[in-house]
């Protein structure tokens, strides 16, 4: 896999298996990502791997956030700052949360969001259709 479209301190994704996975490059082909429940169902820490790792055999892309507030260099060190941090929480620090956080110092997951949003439409359906149904 080639790195060199990529600048230090872009904000990468691929995608998995039901979600995107998150990451910071640091550059020399090296990412720095939750690794989150990478480990089966203990999750990991925050840490540095390589591209091909992060990828894991998927397309990598940079996301793109308008008005970010740390340049490439800023970004990547805030990515640093948290190297082996074991906090990771899956509705409220997941890897999406920590890219945010190291580019634009706003700990945020739209992925989650969008999840919080499904389940909140499921509960109007329900109590709106289902509720009144069974009140019978």
């Amino acid at each position: 896999m080639k790195t060199m479209n990529f600048s230090v301190g872009d904000h990468l994704v691929t995608p998995r298996c039901g979600y995107v996975h998150h990451g910071i490059y640091v550059g020399s082909g090296r990412v720095i990502h939750y690794a989150g429940f990478s480990r089966l169902w203990w999750p990991g820490p925050v840490e540095e791997i390589s591209v091909e790792l992060f990828s894991l055999g998927h397309p990598v892309s940079v996301h793109v956030v308008p008005g970010r507030r740390f340049d490439g260099p800023g970004c990547a060190n805030r990515a640093r700052q948290r190297l082996g941090e074991r906090r990771f929480s899956l509705f409220t620090n997941n890897c999406e949360h920590f890219s945010a956080w190291c580019e634009q110092g706003i700990s945020r997951s739209t992925q989650i969001e969008a999840l919080y949003a499904r389940l909140y439409m499921a509960l109007v359906a329900f109590s709106t259709f289902a509720l009144p149904i069974l009140r019978r």
